[in-house]
């Protein structure tokens, strides 16, 4: 399967048990890890990071994201697990 047959270029979101999924939340929650993760980010840069990593999170597990892939963070699979 190519990525296409999933979201077509033309098309920018999808819908997932009712909730909408845009194109690129996958690469945006991986982006935000980072951030969050960065020990060097003051505070208020990692909770504003956590806050969108809890917006993205619906729509990942509604994509199944998470019934394949888990984190070798455990304070990020706490964070997964917490919007399952």
């Amino acid at each position: 399967m190519q990525p296409h047959d999933i979201l077509p270029d033309h098309q920018n979101e999808v819908q997932v048990n009712g909730l909408t999924v845009r194109k690129g939340s996958v690469g945006a929650f991986l982006a935000t890890v980072r951030e969050w993760q960065d020990p060097a980010r003051d505070a208020d840069l990692r909770a504003a990071a956590e806050a969108d990593l809890r917006g993205l999170l619906p729509g990942l597990h509604a994509l199944g994201l998470f019934q394949v892939l888990s984190a070798r963070d455990p304070a990020l699979q706490r964070l997964i697990d917490s919007a399952a």
